[in-house]
């Protein structure tokens, strides 16, 4: 449901921000980087070992986020994964439809601490929350995650939760990124296009598994991507073992799907420069990448 006056948006502090660090000067900019969908164990592997790579070679972005409702064994996020992300660094991780697929997942989102959104617009009255702010010492940071309606779960009305919950947090901070989880190009456009008159930073779809190659500015001023694509094992079926895909089709959806975890690792993502004061997207870079090992066991 929208948030209310009765049910603020909620604010998180981000202990390990390296911005705590910087200079002391007011920062101008702040670098993101924004991973899509990552799937299983590859998907972890390669995006920790991604990560770690970027920090080696002095490349580190400020900011850190992913979707990651695939990412224990392709449904839904454990609380040891989440450890996993928190402890590399991650400033936040967003969800979708496979959000609570898991038995811990109560669990996760009943943890005070973990920086982790499920869809804002999700039916009933789930755990968690699905807008945050995030407090990352000269910054404050907004996240907004959101479901479509086409060809997904019941859920609410994203336009509505967009309409009432975008103004509160820009009420807190001009930098605001959106994760569309959704189905079709064509929600996920009319989503974003609203969110960038509403004054967003930024707006990623997820959830296909297949990045497109539009990244652009909306209103002048908000980056998007239709959808970041997803971090995994790239012989696959949109991160799927390709036997399992094949034998489901063919039985028409009768099979069961296993995560794909042989081959090189595909790196799916956006890089983001955004404008402190404004929140303005200054550049965005799509990041398309393979890795042909997995560096770290996670």
């Amino acid at each position: 449901m929208p948030l209310s006056d009765a049910s603020p948006v909620p604010t998180w502090e981000w202990p390990a921000s390296p911005l705590r660090y910087g200079a002391a000067e007011p920062l101008d900019t702040v670098d993101l980087l924004f991973f899509g969908d990552i799937v299983g164990q590859a998907g972890r592997s390669g995006v920790l070992a991604y990560v770690e790579a970027l920090a080696a070679a002095g490349q580190a972005p400020q900011l850190l986020l992913a979707n990651a409702e695939n990412a224990t064994h392709g449904f839904g996020l454990s609380p040891k994964h989440y450890e996993a992300f928190n402890a590399a660094g991650f400033t936040a991780l967003s969800g979708g439809n496979h959000s609570f697929d898991r038995k811990d997942a109560t669990e996760l989102f009943g943890l005070p601490e973990a920086r982790v959104l499920r869809p804002l617009n999700l039916a009933g009255t789930p755990e968690g929350v699905g807008a945050a702010l995030i407090d990352c010492g000269p910054l404050t940071l907004g996240l907004l995650n959101l479901m479509g309606q086409t060809f997904m779960p019941p859920c609410n009305s994203p336009w509505e939760a967009l309409e009432a919950t975008l103004p509160q947090l820009l009420a807190h901070t001009p930098l605001v990124v959106v994760d569309v989880h959704a189905e079709t190009t064509a929600e996920k456009a009319s989503l974003a296009h609203l969110a960038a008159e509403l004054g967003a930073s930024l707006v990623v779809g997820t959830h296909t598994h297949v990045q497109t190659a539009d990244e652009r500015l909306l209103a002048g001023r908000c980056g998007f991507i239709t959808d970041l694509g997803f971090n995994g094992a790239a012989e696959s079926v949109i991160g799927m073992q390709v036997g399992c895909a094949l034998q489901r089709m063919k039985a028409q959806g009768r099979s069961p799907m296993e995560v794909a975890t042989e081959g090189p690792v595909q790196i799916n993502a956006v890089r983001a420069t955004l404008e402190v004061t404004t929140g303005r997207c200054l550049a965005l870079t799509r990041v398309n990448e393979r890795l042909q090992t997995t560096l770290i066991s996670a």
